[in-house]
């Protein structure tokens, strides 16, 4: 039986026919990969731009939040696992065309909404959904954020990349072997930093886990990476809850993220704790 490759990511899903990815969002339909979260949104919200969190993009503006379902990776601390870990099957859905989501968009701008967020599950799964909303947001004056993994490849950053104007990137951890864990690609997520801060405005956030990724060296080390691009690029440090498959960790310690903001700070401009 033959196979087609998805070659949105880096995981390079050999498919069947009607054989879904790993993602649960791209499948085999007649020898072509589709998205079939294509425009099947669970979840829709107008959020104040902090809570992407952008702190330096628009502060003190609203933008619409979207995201459907599915993901390219594993993480056992998953927040939003209910949907990011779903299938077509699994969650209650409604389809939005890109021209509906747009006039919602346009609709809020009386409440401060200046635009759409792709977020929520991982959106760049279903690249072609935020694609075709952003060019319409652009020519409907509306702003563009993605909020993403950054695990896919770069044919897919180079599509989406005119349309967008900024990104918050999720760096999970700075390591191969953390990368590993969660089904993850250091090395892409890191391609994918420095190409789309080359286009647009981007803002970094990582979770930082007990005993998973909370050595002061690997804040070291990340907070030099981020430096060697760009020592203005804000960095959120942000403090880890149990859920999902972890909710036998403790919190992350208030006192361990103010100190590893405190490292971080020693090369990047703008470091913020998160959920403190």
């Amino acid at each position: 039986m033959s196979k087609s490759e998805c070659k949105v990511c880096h995981h390079y899903c050999k498919l069947t026919e009607n054989q879904t990815g790993l993602c649960k969002a791209r499948k085999n339909v007649s020898g072509n990969i589709v998205a079939v979260n294509y425009g099947e949104i669970t979840s829709i919200a107008l959020d104040p731009i902090e809570k992407k969190p952008l702190r330096h993009f628009y502060p003190g503006s609203m933008i619409l939040s979207v995201g459907s379902f599915g993901c390219n990776l594993k993480c056992s601390f998953c927040q939003n696992h209910e949907i990011s870990m779903a299938g077509k099957d699994d969650v209650k859905t409604q389809y939005v065309e890109p021209e509906n989501l747009i006039q919602i968009a346009l609709d809020l701008k009386s409440r401060g909404n200046i635009g759409i967020a792709y977020t929520y599950n991982e959106p760049l799964i279903s690249y072609e959904y935020v694609r075709d909303c952003a060019v319409l947001a652009k020519k409907n004056k509306l702003k563009n954020v993605v909020v993403t993994n950054g695990c896919v490849n770069e044919e897919i950053l180079k599509e989406i990349l005119p349309h967008i104007d900024a990104f918050n990137i999720d760096l999970k951890g700075f390591s191969k072997d953390f990368y590993e864990k969660i089904g993850g690609d250091f090395e892409t997520v890191k391609k994918f930093i420095i190409n789309a801060h080359a286009g647009a405005h981007i803002e970094i956030t990582t979770l930082i886990i007990p005993d998973e990724n909370d050595s002061e060296q690997e804040i070291v080390n990340l907070s030099e990476f981020i430096a060697s691009i760009d020592n203005e690029i804000p960095l959120h440090i942000s403090r880890f809850f149990p859920c999902y498959k972890m909710k036998d960790k403790k919190p992350t310690g208030v006192n361990k993220i103010y100190k590893l903001a405190e490292i971080a700070g020693k090369k990047l401009r703008y470091v913020y704790e998160g959920n403190c």
